[in-house]
């Protein structure tokens, strides 16, 4: 069978593997669509270190389910999460398990990326197989793990009722964050975005108003406006660029929050004024990752009809083609969310 595989920084290729078997406890999936994150994309350009596996956000059928497993049939319908905790550890009991040592070591077998991947029986007995409702699509469905982290930020957050969001970076995860925070109460949602076709997408999905952020007194004064002067409760750095942070605490109010939601490239730095931070007491909370309850929530929410997914998908490219889909995915300016699709689509 044919997967995805980062064979040198600036290039993926696609490679033969045999076909994954279903050991004890565990499933075979047929992959139908995977989403292309930008982590995929930092892994690519050699800007993320943590790991070299491809493709995190995939859906299919089940096409083999190992002896002893419960709950799963073959053709199911299903999302896989990568990653799960060992649920035993000191960092576990506090309920920071993107935090696990294990969880980033754990993941599918060979990729998401993958006409069929081997989800483990820690994966399976940990619940990270999630089955689609009926009424949740592939696309929605491709969408569901970036939700999910969106859904662990404002969680981590603690969002208060009737929150100002102001979110810089409208790039497919920045989308679902306006989005998502709408959903969770926020009456203003603001975003900054350089690409144009992405600002519309904004605002077709009920963002209050968009600004190109290379005026940073521009967005300044957009948020005096919204909030009358106090700036909002909640500046979300949905982009890897640092200097993008500096723009976040000025527009954060008093005693706001700045999300670093974005994945910086490794080795960035932050500049800020530390005495201003301190002496207007904003909160830096960065958000990694996500857990299989957050993406359950998140699928409720498109079950309820309270949150849209499908039409923020641009693009979807084969498997065999997946060099188109991540040059697709570098030109913001062309794309929204590029999807791999595979075999069982």
């Amino acid at each position: 069978m044919k997967y995805a595989r980062l064979d040198a920084p600036g290039r993926v290729g696609v490679a033969d593997a045999p076909r994954p078997v279903a050991g004890p406890g565990e499933i075979v999936v047929r992959m139908a669509e995977c989403g292309l994150c930008g982590t995929d994309l930092e892994k690519v350009r050699g800007g993320y270190t943590a790991s070299a596996i491809l493709g995190h956000e995939p859906v299919g059928t089940i096409e083999a389910v190992g002896a002893g497993v419960e709950g799963h049939e073959t053709g199911d319908r299903v999302f896989v999460h990568h990653h799960v905790p060992c649920l035993a550890c000191p960092i576990c009991a506090r309920g920071d398990y993107m935090f696990c040592p294990t969880y980033a070591k754990t993941n599918l077998d060979p990729c998401g990326f993958s006409e069929s991947f081997r989800v483990s029986a820690d994966h399976v007995r940990q619940g990270a197989v999630l089955t689609l409702d009926r009424r949740v699509g592939w696309d929605a469905g491709a969408l569901l793990e970036p939700g999910g982290c969106v859904a662990t930020a404002l969680r981590r957050i603690a969002l208060p009722p009737e929150a100002s969001v102001f979110v810089i970076g409208l790039g497919p995860a920045g989308l679902l964050y306006a989005r998502l925070a709408r959903a969770r109460g926020a009456t203003w949602v603001g975003g900054a975005e350089l690409a144009p076709l992405r600002r519309l997408a904004a605002e077709r999905g009920g963002i209050d108003a968009t600004i190109d952020p290379a005026d940073r007194s521009a967005v300044r004064d957009l948020v005096d406006r919204a909030t009358d002067g106090r700036g909002v409760d909640l500046a979300v750095v949905a982009t890897g660029a640092p200097s993008t942070v500096t723009l976040a605490t000025s527009i954060a109010r008093r005693g706001g929050t700045v999300n670093l939601f974005g994945v910086p490239p490794s080795g960035s730095r932050l500049d800020a004024d530390l005495q201003d931070l301190y002496l207007r007491g904003i909160r830096l909370v960065p958000s990694y990752a996500t857990t299989e309850a957050d993406i359950a929530a998140v699928q409720q929410l498109v079950v309820d009809g309270r949150l849209a997914l499908d039409d923020l998908v641009s693009h979807r490219v084969p498997l065999a083609e997946i060099e188109e889909a991540f040059r697709l995915a570098q030109r913001p300016q062309d794309s929204l969310k590029v999807v791999v699709t595979g075999p069982a689509r």
